[in-house]
């Protein structure tokens, strides 16, 4: 079964690397129609190398590829014939670069009065609105990278976080936006940003640093409000992180791994106590847990109801079973022509999830079917191609 919440709606998207495309994923896993406007010789996304080498196969699965020159008349015309059936515009160029095409928020709005315009930028309106940003430059400025590495050593997150969220809540505000056409039968501007993300998601050290009067410690040097809650060397060199964040935990945590005269130690009755023993606490659990293996430590961990987790790789993702089993892995060709399953979007809806139903797309691959979509005749979609103002 394929989601079809979103399966009315059209979307143009003008994008690259990860922030547009997210945004355009979300919608079309949730069945809306997202037609990728790429140059005539494919978004340079696809030719990354190095840490973007995943970004074109994960996050344009499920759209279709146009392949125009924009730059053209004729490519112009072919995107206003398109915005004629169009409900949601995606782009996330450098600040002005659609005005300078002449597909400005403004220039489009008197002519396509229903159409949600969602701009993804490197920062909202601002002192900063000008300037370009990545990923990686808002993850510095906003303290995530300082709470990510050890004291004095910033360090990105592993993921492209502040992109995928930042396109995440730019579809977002696009399904707000849309619910609000629905009600005025007008449509309007929506904008999500890279900074503006990354401070969000720093809403709650934030929090804590206007409530304790305090530096917020990065994260290697925090101390954690439970006293286990740590990663432990097994007997066979491997890490397990456990979590012990309740006295019920404690005692059972004890129980599994047969440490009764820990939990017969008074003070280690609840964790304001543990917390005031950890200096020799930790050590000793240490010491106990290097005993047992990998496999024992999380066999134990799992029969204690206990919050655990083995140190897993993104390969390791592959072999998952509650992935696999729950069929969060689809099925994708690779542009090499190799298949390989990748995550879904993480969401059910009345207890199903998204499907892929397009692979990523070829260059151009869905040209000749748009353009016939929206009245092109056969002879005019081949002259289109002939004279290189369209690839298909």
């Amino acid at each position: 079964m394929t989601l079809h919440a979103l399966s009315s709606l059209r979307v143009l998207e003008f994008s690259h690397a990860v922030l547009g495309p997210a945004c355009g994923l979300v919608l079309a896993d949730l069945g809306a129609e997202v037609i990728r406007i790429e140059p005539i010789d494919g978004d340079p996304t696809r030719k990354l190398k190095g840490f973007g080498t995943g970004y074109y196969p994960f996050f344009n699965r499920n759209k279709k590829s146009l392949a125009v020159d924009i730059k053209s008349e004729q490519g112009k015309e072919i995107i206003f014939k398109l915005l004629e059936s169009t409900d949601v515009l995606i782009e996330n160029f450098a600040p002005d670069t659609m005005t300078r095409l002449g597909f400005g928020y403004d220039a489009l709005a008197s002519l396509y009065p229903t159409l949600v315009y969602c701009s993804l930028k490197g920062f909202l309106p601002g002192p900063y609105s000008a300037r370009l940003a990545l990923d990686e430059v808002v993850q510095m400025m906003s303290g995530l990278a300082y709470m990510t590495g050890p004291v004095g050593q910033p360090l990105r997150a592993g993921a492209s976080v502040i992109d995928i969220m930042g396109g995440t809540y730019g579809a977002v505000a696009v399904l707000a936006a849309l619910r609000e056409r629905d009600v005025t039968g007008k449509g309007q501007e929506v904008k999500s940003a890279l900074f503006e993300t990354a401070a969000f998601l720093m809403g709650h050290h934030m929090a804590y640093a206007a409530v304790t009067k305090q530096p917020v410690p990065p994260m290697p040097a925090r101390v954690s409000a439970w006293a286990v809650y740590r990663t432990f060397n097994t007997c066979d060199n491997e890490l397990v992180f456990i979590g012990v964040t309740s006295d019920k935990q404690w005692v059972r945590f004890c129980e599994s791994f047969d440490m009764h005269d820990l939990l017969a130690d008074e003070r280690l009755a609840t964790n304001n106590g543990r917390i005031d023993q950890r200096e020799w606490l930790i050590p000793s659990l240490m010491e106990r847990i290097a005993k047992y293996s990998k496999a024992d430590v999380l066999k134990r961990c799992e029969t204690a109801d206990l919050p655990f987790s083995p140190i897993a790789k993104p390969e390791d993702l592959f072999t998952d079973e509650q992935l696999i089993q729950g069929h969060s892995l689809l099925d994708t060709v690779l542009p090499n022509g190799d298949v390989t399953q990748l995550p879904r979007l993480p969401l059910l809806l009345d207890g199903e999830g998204s499907q892929l139903q397009i692979h990523p797309p070829k260059i151009g691959e869905h040209s000749r079917e748009v353009l016939a979509d929206v009245g092109f005749g056969i002879k005019q979609i081949e002259e289109l191609i002939g004279k290189g103002v369209v690839a298909g």
